[in-house]
């Protein structure tokens, strides 16, 4: 079983890493749960407008 093409991997990697620089950098630790909640529910929330946007486009043609 393959993945979809239009899963956000490097979105929510870049999401991942980019908390937990700035907690690193604001408070001289992370936390990596929380890094880890915040970038898969960004990673879903880009995944859920993909396939909207491609359903949309889909049915205006």
């Amino acid at each position: 079983m393959s993945l979809p093409d239009d899963l956000p991997i490097s979105q929510s990697l870049a999401v991942f890493f980019g908390v937990t620089g700035f907690e690193w950098l604001t408070e001289g630790r992370t936390e990596l749960f929380n890094a880890l909640a915040i970038a898969l529910a960004s990673g879903i929330a880009i995944f859920i407008v993909r396939r909207w946007l491609h359903k949309r486009q889909r049915n205006e043609h």
